[in-house]
Formats: structure tokens, sequence, C-alpha cells
């Protein structure tokens, strides 16, 4: 009985080892299947198609420049933008609530943390600016974006201008 316990133990725990080492293909995926899901929504699927060129854009840029990252980079910059969408998504909403121009003071929070946190200094802006550029979208957020440092930022900022 120890033995099938145990085994069973050694077995969930590499099965969440392989799903924590899966984030940034997790993230990914469902961001793709939202995308060609017909059921999805326009806003949905604008979201998530940003989601989906955000990481493409990553990997890209990791391996243009031959650049060596561990499963936690991409893991982290993974889990750190999708928040910084959703929260991004959420404060919206509140500020909202409040009145157009703390709707306005929370889009500029998020979209300057999202330009002034480079992660590669791309020098392509036209590349870089497509969705900060486009009047139209609801995801006005650099490509070339350390996640982790923007997400940190725009949490701070957004506590306080909520406040």
């Amino acid at each position: 009985m120890k033995k099938i316990i145990l085994s069973l133990l050694v077995l969930t725990a590499s099965v969440t080892s392989t799903q924590a080492q899966d984030l940034f293909k997790t993230v990914r995926d469902n961001a793709t299947k939202v995308v060609n899901n017909p059921a999805s929504s326009d806003e949905e699927i604008q979201i998530n198609q940003f989601k989906v060129t955000a990481l493409n854009y990553l990997s890209m840029m990791v391996q243009k420049r031959g650049l060596k990252k561990d499963t936690y980079f991409y893991d982290s910059q993974a889990v750190n933008m999708a928040s910084f969408v959703t929260d991004f998504q959420v404060n919206l909403e509140k500020a909202r609530a409040i009145s157009p121009a703390k709707r306005m003071e929370i889009m500029k929070i998020y979209t300057d943390a999202s330009k002034f946190n480079p992660l590669f200094k791309d020098t392509d802006k036209e590349k870089v600016n497509c969705y900060v550029d486009d009047k139209t979208t609801i995801t006005p957020f650099c490509l070339d974006t350390d996640w982790e440092k923007a997400y940190d930022q725009a949490t701070t900022l957004t506590k306080a201008a909520l406040k």
C-alpha cells in the first residue's frame, strides 16, 4: 500500500513539475484557442490575439538574438503578461465607474508601463508599437516589454491612482 501511495505522489509531483514548465505554452495555446473559436466575442479575440502576438514576439526575439533563456524566463513573462492584460481590464472598469479622466489615467499607466520597460530594446518601433499606435485596439501595449517589470509598475501605480 505504501508503494502505491509513494508511486502516486511521485507521479503527481512529476506531472505538476511538467505543468509548471509549460506555462508559456499553456498561455499561448489557450489564447490561440480563444482566437480560433467561432463563439468568441470580438473583444475576446482582440485580447487573445495580442497575447499570442506578444508571446510569439518574445520567442522570436530570443531566437533571433541567440539568447539562452530558461523555462522560468518564458513562464514568468507569459504569466506576468496574462496578469497584466487581465488586471488592465479589471482596473479599467473600476476607473470607468469613477470618471472618464480616471479611465484615461489607468490606460496611460498600463500603456506607459509596457512602453517604458523594454526587454530587448528593439529599434523597430513601428513593429513593437503596432498595438500602441492602433487607436482601435483594446490592448494598447508595446510588444517589446519586460512583462514582469511592467506588471509590477502598473500594479503599484494603479493602486495609488484608484485610492
